[in-house]
Order: structure tokens, then sequence, then C-alpha cells
């Protein structure tokens, strides 16, 4: 049995329906279960008043619950709008009246809930979900991807990559990331299984490595940050983990030193890099790391060529993709279709902002960001909606998020600099007794991961020509500040 993206129904693919399916920390759903617990939830939903092109949003994490509710979503013609608990709940709230979403279902306690919003169907039809990424505006903009997109992302998954029979996917990404669509659209086309991995499991790395190895996962997909974390304990290896052979990357630029840190434990794995917005459905573009690439060593490794289904060119630096599984648009945001997306050969297309250079050899390689968006541990994030946040503390005129960058580019974390009302004396200093609660202020406003890492307080920012604030200005001010702490310390 295997889930069909074309018919978006369970079909018979004359394998047992009572292989794994779905593994959580909670138990094993077969093919059979699954289905019919896709079924049960359909039946709850009408009952609920669940209607098609209606958005339903789905809270909860990592449990099977979750993904039961997305394939009945799927299965009804109804746009699923997913948010992780990891959110505070007042951008739950704002993303369920954006998107006029009156029913939520909650798959942790596996119950329906009105929002308190009129529920109104998409203008778009045919949605197969509305995913909630960071807004320059400090608000978060959604992202309507057609059934058809899903479609053929799936496709791509059963046809090119070469995955095996029925192959586990570890899946420790939030439903409402982009990415882990690989994992669950993976596992469900191939008549494979998805192994959840929550916060929890994932904490106590024996646990998770002994997950791993019960579930007998073969398909590693996620950052490469993640695989870091993972490469710091000596039992993330082929001994423990002999079923782990593949190992697929996005998100992040996927640097050498990653890559033969894993093979030197995976000797036999394979190690593919690919790119893709949420706009364009998780993924555009992929390579597989062969062994001439790996001797050429590039830093990056570039994110690779176009899908079949797939234009990808380079427009003044700019990456930019057409094709069938670009978005429908912006939700709700004419401003933004208007400037990021176009029309290539009848085909939809859209702007990145990512620039981006192709080799003689076809291959695209990604280098950084236009604008202040930024990638952090694999989430994309507007620097501008923690600006916002920040500006919200009380006795803040103006907030401004600064990413610091390793000598590769990559963003390591994010400090945010606040200019108090009061006027005061030039520098860098700590956040007075009055913020002393700021991380918990900004925590009812941003996730965990959109927070950062240490707040600093400058009377008067820099500015740059267009009167903005002046992120690189900042970022060498904390630096030259840094060194010379460090310096007095030792002296």
């Amino acid at each position: 049995m295997r889930f069909d993206f074309e018919r978006f129904d369970f079909i018979d693919a004359g394998q047992s329906p009572d292989r794994p399916a779905v593994i959580d920390a909670s138990g094993t759903l077969s093919w059979s279960s699954l289905r019919e617990a896709v079924q049960r939830w359909m039946d709850a939903a009408a009952e609920a008043g669940v209607q098609q092109d209606v958005p339903v949003v789905i809270t909860g994490h990592k449990e099977a619950a979750f993904l039961v509710a997305i394939l009945g979503c799927l299965r009804m013609g109804v746009p699923f709008v997913p948010i992780d608990v990891v959110n505070p709940p007042e951008r739950i709230v704002r993303i369920a009246a954006l998107v006029r979403g009156g029913s939520c279902y909650d798959a942790q306690t596996r119950v329906f809930a009105d929002t308190g919003v009129e529920s109104a169907p998409l203008a778009e039809k045919g949605v197969a979900y509305v995913m909630f990424t960071s807004g320059s505006t400090g608000d978060p903009k959604g992202v309507q991807i057609g059934r058809e997109s899903l479609e053929l992302f799936g496709a791509w998954i059963r046809d090119c990559l070469a995955l095996g029979n029925a192959p586990v996917f570890m899946d420790q990404m939030l439903f409402s990331f982009d990415f882990s669509l690989f994992n669950w659209v993976g596992a469900l086309v191939t008549g494979g299984a998805c192994a959840l991995c929550a916060r929890e499991v994932i904490e106590d790395r024996a646990a998770f490595a002994a997950y791993l190895a019960r579930a007998r996962v073969g398909v590693w997909a996620s950052t490469p940050s993640f695989v870091r974390q993972q490469l710091l304990d000596p039992a993330f290896d082929h001994r423990h983990l002999p079923d782990l052979r593949v190992f697929v990357f996005g998100a992040e630029s996927l640097t050498p030193t990653v890559a033969e840190a894993l093979w030197s434990r995976f000797p036999e794995a394979r190690i593919i890099n690919s790119y893709g917005p949420t706009e364009a459905t998780c993924s555009t573009t992929w390579v597989e790391i062969d062994p001439v690439l790996r001797a050429a060593a590039p830093l990056p490794f570039p994110i690779g060529k176009a899908k079949p289904y797939a234009d990808v060119f380079i427009d003044g630096g700019e990456i930019c993709i057409a094709g069938d599984h670009v978005m429908r648009g912006y939700l709700n945001r004419p401003d933004l279709n208007a400037t990021r997306m176009f029309v290539r050969g009848g085909k939809r297309g859209y702007r990145t902002g990512d620039y981006g250079e192709a080799g003689a050899n076809g291959l695209i390689t990604f280098r950084g960001r236009r604008d202040d968006q930024i990638k952090l541990n694999g989430y994309r994030i507007e620097l501008a909606e923690v600006d916002a946040a920040l500006a919200t503390l009380p006795g803040i005129r103006a907030g401004a998020a600064v990413a610091l960058k390793r000598p590769d580019g990559q963003v390591v974390r994010v400090v945010g600099f606040v200019d108090p009302d009061e006027a005061g004396p030039a520098g860098l200093y700590p956040p007075p007794p009055s913020l002393a609660d700021w991380r918990a202020q900004l925590g009812r406003r941003l996730p965990p991961y959109m927070v950062p890492s240490e707040l600093i307080v400058c009377h008067g920012f820099p500015l740059t020509q267009t009167d903005k604030a002046d992120r690189q200005q900042l970022a060498r001010m904390y630096s030259a500040a840094r060194t010379r702490s460090t310096t007095e310390s030792h002296q």
C-alpha cells in the first residue's frame, strides 16, 4: 500500500498493509491502520463542518495524529495550515485570522475547536496547503501551494532519487517547516514509513539513536546544522545505525567538511544536496555528491540542477524559478505577488531573492540573500519581523536584529539591538533591569528559533543612506566591543 498524490488516496501496491507507515513516540501505525485513522478523521471533520477549499488550521508537534489530519485534508480537498505548538498562542491566532480558518484541529488532544474567526473559502481553488513564513511587515505571510505542486514533488522523490523499496524516513522537522514535506511525502509516495522524532526524543542523544535504530531509519533529511549536532555523538555511525544509507540536505549551504565527517561515520552513504524555497514546494534543484564533485570539494557544494518539471535560471544574479510547482501566490498579498511573481513559458514564476551562479557543468551554487532574510538552523527568518517584536519591548523605540555569520557566510546566531526611548551615552550596553524578562516577552510574539540569543542596548542606531538601521555597522560595533572586552580581560 502507498499514498497516491495524483488521486490523493491510498492505493494497493501489492505489499502487505500490515507494514509500518507512521512511527512516533507512542507506537506504530500500519498502512491499514493509517488508512482507517484517516477515514475516521474525515468523518469527524465533516461532522465539525469542515468544507472543501476552506482552510483548516492544524496544531501539534510530531505526533502521528498530525499527519493523519494532513492526509484527511488532502483527501477531502481541504487546504491545511500546519502550525507547531512551538509558536506562541498569539501567532497561532493571527495566522488563523489571516487565513480565515474557522476550524482548528489540535493533533495533541485530537479535538476540533472553533477559532472565533469567520470561515471563508480561499479565492484560489485546489490549494493543498498554506504555509506561513516570516513576514517583512512583522506579520507572517502565507504561501499557497496547489495540489498539482505536491503531486510533482512526490513524483520526483519516487522516480528520481532511487531510495529503494519502502524506505524509512527520519522526520524531526516541524510540519510547519516546508522541508518536512520531503520526509512524509517521501515515505507515503514510496510505500515506506515516516519516523516522527519529537523534541523530547531528540534532546536525549542515546534515546534518539536507539529510536532511529529500532525504526530502521534509512533516509535522513535535515539541515547541515542538525546533522552537525549529531556528529558530536560517537555512536552516530554505521555500526549503530546500519540501515542509514542516504542523507538529503537543504535549507542551508552544505560544506565539504560536513560531508567528509559523515562519510567517515557512514562510508557507503549517499549524500544529496537540494535547494528550494517554500514558494516552490520545498525543493527545486538537487545534486548527488558523486566522486568527482567530492574530489573537487567546492565551498560550498552546489545546489544542483533543476528537477524535471522545473525551470531554473539566473537573472541579474538572482535565482529565478518557473513551473507548475511554484506557489499560487502569497495569501492576500497582491503587492508581494506583483514584485515576486512572473510568468515564463505559460508557467508561474518566482524571484527567490537568493543570489546564485551557474558553473560550466550547469550546476548552480547558492551565493547568499539579496535582502535581510536569513536562514538559521534551517528556519527562514525575516529580520524585519524580529525588529518589529524588539520594538514592542517596554521603553524601546526601535529594534534591529543582526545576524552574526561565519567567514563562509553561514548564520550562527542573531543578536537583538534596541534603541531606548530616552537618550543615553554612545556605545553598547547590557539591557537594564526593566528588561530582565526580555526573552519571555519576545517569546509571546515569536517562536523560540526567532528569539535573539542576546539583547544589546544602543542609544541611537547607526543609519544607512536610506535611513534604515545599519545592521552591518551594528555588527561591526558588536565585534569591536567583544574584541575590547577579550583584550581587557587578558591584561
